[in-house]
This record gives structure tokens, sequence and C-alpha cells, in this order.
């Protein structure tokens, strides 16, 4: 969280040099890095809130282990058109990680407004070989909030 009265230029220098300590710590341990935009809505204050902003930080840094977490919700929430943010960034490599939640109430990715079908299916085009997870706050209970898996399992060819 960034005080209000911060210089985002000075943020952006401080950031970018502990970054890269970070990453270089993180090297020797053979451990990448990951960093994640979070919308001001949910996070006010957060130094990163959108998608170029985080894939600038780390081409600037230009270090292989440091990349960025993408979360989708987070990605909806603060700047929309997912598919075509895939499209921009996957195919750069600099993506660690996607994140999904149901928007705009971060229940199950099947609630609400993304097609998550229609990602996944772009993701499995752009040949998106990383891992997915999910954070979202289920709507009734845990069990009952995986039932969407299943579902996606089954059409990507996968047993439940």
């Amino acid at each position: 969280i960034v005080r209000a009265d911060t210089i985002p230029a000075s943020a952006h220098a401080l950031y970018c040099e502990n970054l890269g300590k970070a990453a270089d710590m993180a090297q020797q341990a053979g451990v990448d890095l990951l960093i994640e935009p979070i919308n001001a809505i949910d996070m006010p204050g957060y130094f990163l809130s959108h998608q170029q902003q985080a894939h600038d930080i780390v081409q600037l840094l230009n270090r292989s282990n440091i990349k960025v977490q993408m979360d989708l919700y987070h990605c909806q929430i603060t700047e929309g058109d997912l598919a075509r943010k895939l499209k921009q960034y996957i195919p750069g490599g600099r993506v660690g990680h996607i994140q999904i939640a149901g928007v705009p109430q971060r229940h199950e990715p099947d609630l609400g407004e993304v097609n998550y079908p229609y990602l996944f299916e772009l993701l499995r085009q752009l040949d998106y070989q990383g891992w997915i997870g999910c954070e979202y706050r289920p709507a009734a209970n845990t069990s009952k909030g995986l039932g969407w898996l299943e579902q996606e399992r089954r059409k990507a060819g996968h047993a439940a």
C-alpha cells in the first residue's frame, strides 16, 4: 500500500530496486517471483493496479525469474477486455500464473460476467502451459463451490 503523499516515481524506483534485490536472492534458490496487479476498488492505494504497469516493470528489470501473476478478477474490474489482455501478454512468456474468480462478487468462476469457458479455450489456443489457480469466496460452501470445476475438466478431456 502506498501512502497518498508518496511521489509515484519514487515509489516505482524503490519498488523496482527492491524487486531486483529479491530476484537476485530468489535466483540463487531457483525460485521465480510473481508480481500481481490488484484493482484499486478492492485494495485502494495498492502500488500495482494495471497489467501494463506490471509487465513494464518485468520488462524493465529483465530478469528471467520475475513474472506477472495475472489475476483475471482484478484485471476485469480494472481494465476489462480479458481476451485482448491474454492475447497481448501470454505470448511474451512473462505470465507466470493465472488466477480466476467470478466478477464482480469474487465467487465461483461460473458466476458473474466473465465467460471463463471462452477464456480457457483461448488459453489453449495461445498454448498457455502454466497453472490456473482459483482465489474466490464460495457462494455456498467449498464442496458446492467446486462444482464448476468438474464440468470444465470434462470439457478439457480430463477425468473428473
